[in-house]
């Protein structure tokens, strides 16, 4: 792919704001375009857990009428033919919103590891919750909270049960990228 073509691709897929039919409904997402520095925290066992830094980055595309992400994580600088596939994430999350059931829904996919999820999103209080159902039948719950205009925190849960109980499984501790 020469320049132009790659210019010509992300001139079409970026836009600079959301499309004016999205209403309020912009603003779950609205709040989190740009970049951030992230900790990821994920809890392997109730006594075992793993820690990293990575980057994220969210853009309004498809005339804005859609919000995704590529979420890396170890970041890019810390990245080597060595890095394991466990806990690997360089992947991306397109968030679209369905003008019929006013919702947004979650597609989540991560080449390097293979996961693909998808959620639907509501705001609970000032949160962003998304639920979704794995592969094997399970609950998720991923949740924005904690924002504010320079951070968030963002866990994701796993239930077994019904949603009974909830396991949390990660945790992600975003700070805006100055």
């Amino acid at each position: 792919m020469d320049l132009k073509d790659y210019n010509d691709f992300r001139h079409a897929l970026v836009s600079d704001r959301p499309s004016e039919e999205l209403g309020a409904y912009a603003d779950y997402y609205q709040w989190l375009i740009g970049g951030w520095d992230v900790k990821a925290v994920d809890y392997l066992s109730p006594d075992k857990k793993m820690e990293t830094v990575g980057e994220w980055y969210f853009s309004w595309v498809l005339e804005g009428r859609a919000v995704q992400d590529v979420w890396i994580a170890p970041k890019r600088e810390l990245r080597n033919k060595e890095t394991s596939k466990t806990r690997n994430r360089y992947g991306s999350t397109i968030r679209t919103f369905d003008p019929v059931t006013k919702t947004w829904t979650i597609n989540w996919f991560n080449p390097v590891s293979g996961a693909r999820d998808v959620l639907t999103a509501k705001k609970e209080g000032l949160d962003i919750v998304q639920y979704g159902i794995d592969n094997d039948g399970n609950m998720m719950r991923w949740v924005f909270t904690d924002i504010t205009a320079d951070t968030f925190r963002w866990y994701g849960e796993r239930s077994a049960d019904g949603g009974q109980t909830w396991i949390l499984e990660a945790e992600f501790f975003g700070t805006r990228k100055k």
